[in-house]
């Protein structure tokens, strides 16, 4: 089997490599991947830090080529790379092919706005004397993405970092390198120049620390666990360096009595089992008021009942497997953990077997659940939801809003009153109305409050905040 190496100073290289998985078969394996060592990460970030001032000074037509090659290719290769993704990863075959489209215009998007870099010209407030204001790349950027979209958030690191001439140091997630490693080869082969892009698969332990301990990487951007997201910015204080932090969330969903049933149900099973629940967005705590809960928890049933939870690869799926065995056992315990707390189990929570051995668990919904029980506190990152009943708006806008996380809010209601407090009111950085709480463009802000976010917005306009710094200038006439 071919082994994919690591690309450091614009070579390929590496030994030792570690089998990708698939979780929908685990007699099957995608591919060999190199596991880079902690020498390999400070050999990648001395080639970005010197292929640094060439690429920051490169002109823009340059840098609009080379992303719109890159995204041009991630579209042609939509099927083939979409298949992959839903190989390694195991969310469905369609899934995949999303998720492919949206990293090809990402990188539209960058390539686009390689050519509209502006700044400021303006009048001092003293005479003869003009200001301009303008934005420099910052220098070596650090990538750290996790594994539940292997695709997507590489490329709306990768792609602003790249437009605004930052050179890069990528690392992903371990349990998921193919997607990455194929965008880095469309991108090196797109003609970066040596160093400016680097991939380093491997452990977050080895690969991960070298990159924080460095004080040749001026920026870095993370997203994963809260408690690898605390390690990231400790280092990055110690280093003074610029960081930005996503972390996850326990999104609530809130269902009012005077929503369309069909409406608040669609958006509650989407958002809570879809992608086998694993995004940072998905909603595990579904708040309704009293008057509607009984018809809503009977409708999300038999929309239950109805999933197909099967190999991601098949015509039909809804929901593949979880993404390993780790990930299997944190669900089940929390599954126990919902029971024990007193929450009813009311549909679902058992581990399925299927045609070909994978880590196959049928969505779980409990009720009688409240906010206090470590099922509605806890982001479990998978299948699993609960559904805490209130008496009305107001209650469900106090719980929505009860969390320490913050990235994601959502609302079923047909009350435009309603529905403008709760935009206005909801504490997170994106709310949604009659939507899923999962599932946002590629060319507006993504973040989110408290514990979810750290730093400045990523995607679009935005993400200039975070992958520039602004100098101001002054001239005498």
């Amino acid at each position: 089997m071919t082994l994919h190496q690591n690309l450091i100073a614009g070579e390929w290289v590496g030994g030792d490599g570690v089998a990708n998985i698939n979780p929908s078969n685990t007699n099957d394996v995608v591919g060999e991947y190199a596991r880079a060592s902690a020498d390999d990460a400070r050999a990648a970030i001395a080639a970005a830090r010197k292929a640094f001032p060439a690429w920051s000074r490169s002109g823009i037509l340059e840098r609009h080529a080379i992303l719109r090659k890159a995204a041009d290719e991630i579209l042609a290769r939509k099927d083939e790379l979409g298949k992959l993704l839903s190989r390694e990863e195991g969310k469905t075959l369609v899934e995949g092919i999303g998720e492919t489209v949206r990293a090809g215009q990402i990188f539209d998007f960058f390539a686009g706005e390689c050519l509209r870099l502006a700044g400021e010209v303006l009048p001092s407030a003293r005479p003869n004397i003009g200001v301009e204001i303008t934005r420099e790349p910052v220098g070596v950027v650090g990538i750290i993405t996790p594994w539940n979209f292997p695709i997507a958030i590489p490329a709306w690191k990768i792609a602003p970092a790249l437009c605004y001439g930052n050179t890069v140091v990528f690392k992903p997630a371990e349990l998921v390198p193919g997607s990455s490693w194929a965008i880095v080869d469309i991108l090196h082969r797109a003609g970066l120049p040596k160093g400016v892009l680097n991939l380093v698969m491997g452990k977050g332990s080895v690969v991960g620390q070298a990159m924080l301990d460095s004080p040749d990487i001026h920026a870095i951007t993370f997203t994963g666990s809260v408690g690898t997201g605390k390690r990231v910015a400790a280092a990055s204080v110690e280093h003074n360096r610029k960081y930005q932090l996503e972390m996850g969330g326990k999104n609530p969903f809130v269902v009012l009595d005077d929503a369309d049933l069909s409406v608040a149900v669609e958006a509650a099973v989407n958002s809570a089992f879809f992608s086998t629940g694993q995004r940072c967005t998905a909603s595990s705590r579904i708040i309704v008021t009293e008057g509607i809960h009984d018809r809503f928890v009977a409708a999300v049933g038999e929309r239950m009942k109805g999933l197909t939870i099967d190999d991601a690869l098949k015509a039909g799926t809804h929901i593949g497997p979880v993404v390993d065995e780790s990930q299997l056992n944190q669900d089940t315990d929390y599954i126990a953990i919902g029971k024990q707390e007193g929450a009813k189990l009311a549909f679902g929570g058992e581990l399925l077997k299927r045609d070909t051995p994978g880590f196959y668990l049928q969505p779980a919904l409990f009720t009688e659940a409240t906010n206090a029980m470590r099922i509605s506190r806890e982001e479990i990152f998978g299948p699993v939801a609960a559904v805490i009943r209130v008496r009305d708006y107001d209650e469900a806008l106090s719980v929505a809003n009860d969390t320490p996380f913050g990235l994601s809010s959502g609302i079923a209601t047909t009350s435009l009153k309603h529905a403008t407090h709760f935009k206005r009111n909801a504490e997170a950085g994106m709310v949604m109305v009659n939507l899923p709480t999962a599932g946002v463009d590629f060319h507006v802000p993504f973040g989110g409050r408290k514990g979810s976010s750290y730093g400045s917005r990523e995607q679009g306009r935005y993400a200039a905040e975070f992958y520039t710094t602004v100098k101001t200038a002054y001239t005498l006439a």
